[in-house]
């Protein structure tokens, strides 16, 4: 939808535009050509009839009024910032259901709107980074989560932990994978299906944030992509690709089950929350259940 969104934008933008190029460099000239004409015919021309004249179509007004504000808003949403919503629980604690983001769209080069060709190249993913991108085997749909692998980092992913073997380049020997150490912060802060999860502390690069586990949930191994030459679990980040991961580990479908973000997916790295509705609604409210029933105030600002 958003990049129907975009196209739809473009479309209407360049439209517009033309329309009031057309009039400001042919059709309003021709007018006041008439207007002069009709002035030597006559010395007793009316104001009515002058801007009788002088009056623009319809089309013509409707595109001039319309172009500076869609063109503000297609380069804003384009190249700048674009707003999404959280939809699902995949990022708790850090996001929420009902959160309204910022992402910043020029975080990782600056990319036409309508076929993502990037123009110019104005940074790359981070470790820590929460990023939108396009789902690799849906594009039409965006994705956020975290980036936990960069190109040519081994991941390992076994029990619940996660190791990292920052990509070796000129190192020898090459670092031995790292277990990312957890803190247990609280348990019971949130629940799925009736179950209190863990709530852990979490480094990755220099981003602090925090992750829920599910200490009943079996981890589905089953499901797990299997990259060739790897084992159960092990994925090879290769070049111009990254390893995604949600913060809540076990109700988060990411690169562990479908593979890696190619880096022509990336859309931007998400840098606040600007607003952040509730949705806590009983079956038998007067108002429908997509009616936010309040705003959660202190979640509003910078994110980690």
């Amino acid at each position: 939808m958003a990049a129907y969104f975009s196209t739809f934008l473009v479309i209407v933008t360049l439209i517009s535009g033309v329309i009031w190029a057309l009039d400001a460099w042919l059709w309003a000239p021709k007018r006041k050509a008439r207007l002069a004409a009709a002035k030597a015919k006559t010395q007793e021309l009316t104001e009515e009839a002058q801007a009788t004249i002088l009056r623009e179509s319809g089309v013509v007004e409707t595109a001039k009024s319309i172009f500076p504000v869609i063109a503000f808003v297609t380069i804003l949403r384009s190249f700048l910032w674009e707003p999404f919503q959280i939809p699902s629980g995949s990022m708790m604690p850090t996001l929420l259901v009902g959160d309204f983001i910022l992402v910043e769209k020029f975080a990782y080069g600056i990319k036409d709107p309508v076929w993502r060709t990037k123009l110019v190249d104005t940074g790359e993913p981070q470790r820590g980074d929460i990023f939108v991108f396009k789902y690799p085997e849906d594009e039409t749909v965006d994705y956020i989560k975290r980036v936990v692998g960069l190109p040519g980092d081994r991941i390992i992913y076994r029990n619940k932990q996660l190791y990292i073997q920052q990509a070796c380049h000129e190192q020898t020997p090459c670092p031995q994978p790292e277990l990312i150490s957890h803190t247990e912060v609280s348990r019971g802060d949130f629940l799925q299906d009736g179950v209190p999860l863990l709530r852990y502390h979490e480094q990755l690069g220099e981003v602090k944030h925090d992750i829920l586990i599910n200490p009943l949930r079996p981890e589905p191994t089953a499901y797990y992509y299997q990259q060739p030459g790897t084992t159960e679990g092990e994925y090879l980040v290769p070049e111009g690709m990254y390893f995604a991961m949600g913060d809540n580990r076990d109700n988060s479908t990411d690169s562990r089950f479908w593979g890696f973000v190619p880096e022509a997916n990336l859309v931007g790295r998400a840098v606040c929350i600007w607003i952040s509705f509730e949705f806590d609604r009983k079956p038998d409210d007067f108002l429908p259940h997509w009616v936010p029933s309040g705003v959660r105030f202190d979640r509003i600002g910078g994110l980690e």
